[in-house]
């Protein structure tokens, strides 16, 4: 054993740095859907979709027959369905104001806002101050006791679903009342001026009003940037400021867009779109591209030199480049943020720290075995290649084979598209960007040519982004669910842990490899990350230093180079509990497919645990567990 444990270790450590930052899928938050007729938006509203009781139809808000739907609203008093509609009516209030909230939020979530009743919103950037945060506070607090004045025994069961998913955000949102100052915008891959590019690169023109907006929003990136920087001033006359590294980081990550509208991904995206929209004049194009490198050269560039100058200024005095844990409330804003982020189902850090730590111990197990069989599973590991690695034809393999195991999702389109060359270095692998919920067909996955191996990881990857992971949960979800509302509610560590799961489902598909291999490597994996989610917990929450992360990752890893300890290091320093949102959703999802697994014996299903999973949708795991714990009584029956 021992000599296996030194084999697999010695894996580990080659392969632990290719666990680059995940950065995830952009725009998360917004979704896809088919679009519904007035009727069917009608219908929703009156209630006449009420289906029966049970957590899967519950979870998934799917329309009934038309019989079954009579019988299901005929079980309901008048009292209970002018409940209902008033929920509905809240509901749909708030997808429109939160939708409304940001333009770019907005254009993300609806290429036609005007058919969903918003035709006036603010088409700028907007600000981050602590006025802001605060108001957001006050305003869930009304929220919550809007929803607390609700007889939720009158609701239907989708509602009552959306009615528990939002009390239990908002109870744990209020949770930070008071550590406002903790928030961080600024970070240098996850951070606002790193993401922010890239979803303006990718705004859709339908129409030019679209133009017109976006080159409103823009032109607004001064203000917005000011206010972060007024923000960060703030954070660091509260003992809260960057450290002198994480402000170079930021500023390094800056550098990347200080580039001219002649030589910018930007203007050569902006002239692609253009090109795409009918109805222009070949003059009005030439105008809008003139205004395009006029906002780039006068505002974009100009903001991202401002940001550098005024994070520069602020270099030294920020005195803590350790975790949060080092900071007076700390540790109180990092079990927040745990809590807010992974919707986990355990009761403290402490316990799901425990969870992670046995999880770990049973990867290493489960690859002990095949490791002991075959030994020289450690050397094919670090040299391996998937048949696939065109990425089109990878989507493709991968909906074939997965028809088995996951409910059909009908036609779909995606779009392939490659990261700017200028942005490989700080964006993450790959991802999926989100489409908005009346345009479904316009689904894209990046790909990050300057960290994702086409021959080692692109398979993986594009079951993470697209077939069965992202791309694949959003539309399924939003063809089967007729709450608007939940459509634009993110809640990351189901979403990134669902893609995680069936990324490391693909490793067991008919992909080229070894059946014995492709185990070592998902057990491989899943350790990988399982180790940076439990340095998240010991840089943030135990207030472990650089050295003693050194210590570990030598103790148990053999890996002594300082610059990958420092890479690992602050890269967990930077985005708190980020890590966590990916393998605490992986995590909470093995947990219950194996109580099921053991449970149901040869009844088990992955089809249909799958399917309970996608039906329930987006939702923290401590709501979602009790009506997994209903669907495995049901299963029984």
């Amino acid at each position: 054993m021992k000599t296996f444990k030194s084999a697999y270790l010695r894996l580990i450590a080659c392969l632990l740095l290719s666990l680059c930052l995940l950065t995830g899928c952009l725009g998360q938050g917004t979704a896809a859907s088919l679009p519904q007729t007035a009727e069917q938006t009608a219908q929703a509203a009156d209630g006449s979709q009420a289906g029966p009781s049970g957590p899967e139809n519950a979870a998934s808000g799917l329309s009934q027959a038309d019989e079954e739907s009579a019988q299901g609203y005929e079980e309901y008093s008048q009292d209970a369905l002018s409940v209902q509609s008033d929920f509905d009516q809240l509901t749909d209030d708030l997808f429109r104001e939160e939708a409304a909230a940001s333009a770019l939020t907005l254009h993300y979530t609806l290429a036609d806002p005007a058919a969903y009743g918003i035709t006036d919103y603010d088409r700028t950037l907007g600000t981050v101050s602590l006025e802001d945060s605060q108001e957001t506070v006050t305003e869930a607090k009304e929220l919550l006791e809007k929803l607390d004045g609700i007889d939720s025994r009158s609701l239907r069961e989708d509602q009552r679903l959306t009615y528990t998913i939002l009390s239990s955000y908002l109870n744990y949102l209020l949770a930070g009342e008071g550590l406002e100052l903790y928030e961080k915008p600024l970070s240098s891959s996850l951070g606002i001026q790193a993401q922010l590019p890239l979803l303006l690169a990718e705004y859709a023109f339908y129409t030019p009003q679209d133009v017109e907006d976006y080159l409103t929003l823009l032109s607004s990136i001064g203000p917005y940037y000011e206010s972060i920087l007024s923000f960060e001033n703030e954070r660091a006359e509260a003992g809260l400021g960057m450290s002198d590294g994480a402000i170079d980081r930021v500023i390094e990550s800056c550098n990347a867009y200080l580039l001219d509208a002649d030589h910018s991904f930007m203007a050569e995206t902006f002239d692609e779109r253009l090109e795409g929209l009918a109805g222009l004049t070949e003059e009005e194009k030439a105008a809008y591209k003139e205004r395009n490198r006029q906002a780039i050269n006068e505002c974009f560039v100009p903001a991202y030199q401002s940001m550098i100058d005024g994070l520069t200024q602020l270099k030294g005095t920020g005195k803590n480049d350790m975790g949060l844990s080092h900071f007076s409330q700390g540790k109180a804003y990092y079990e927040y943020l745990v809590n807010l982020y992974t919707g986990t189902s355990y009761n403290d850090v402490q316990s799901l720290k425990q969870a992670i730590h046995a999880r770990m111990a049973k990867d290493l197990m489960e690859a002990g075995r095949y490791l002991n069989e075959d030994p020289t599973l450690a050397d094919q590991a670090s040299d391996y290649q998937f048949s696939l690695t065109e990425p089109e034809a990878i989507l493709e393999d991968l909906a074939a084979q997965c028809q088995q195991d996951f409910p059909p999702i009908g036609e779909y389109e995606c779009h392939i598209k490659d990261v700017p060359k200028a942005l490989e270095g700080i964006l993450s692998p790959a991802f999926y960007l989100t489409v908005p919920i009346d345009r479904p067909e316009d689904n894209s996955i990046y790909i990050n040519n300057g960290s994702t191996d086409a021959f080692q990881q692109l398979y993986t990857t594009m079951a993470h982004e697209g077939y069965p992971g992202h791309m694949y949960q959003t539309l399924y979800f939003n063809s089967h669910n007729t709450c608007n509302l939940r459509k634009l509610l993110s809640f990351t560590s189901y979403t990134e842990g669902w893609a995680t799961y069936v990324e490391y489902y693909s490793y067991g598909l008919n992909n080229g490899l070894d059946a014995d291999l492709a185990q070592v490597l998902r057990y491989n994996s899943s350790f990988t990350l399982a180790l940076y989610a439990a340095m998240d917990i010991y840089i943030h929450y135990d207030g472990w230093s650089m050295e003693q992360i050194g210590d570990y990752l030598e103790t148990i890893l053999g890996i002594s180079d300082p610059e990958v300890t420092s890479e690992v290091y602050y890269q967990i320093v930077d985005n708190p509990v980020n890590y966590l949102e990916y393998y605490v959703g992986y995590m909470e999802i093995m947990d219950m497919r194996e109580q099921a697994e053991e449970t149901l014996g040869n009844d088990f299903s992955v089809l249909e645990f799958n399917r309970f999973l996608l039906d329930i949708g987006p939702a923290p795991f401590r709501v979602i567990k009790p009506y997994f714990n209903e669907w495995l009584v049901q299963q029984q029956a």
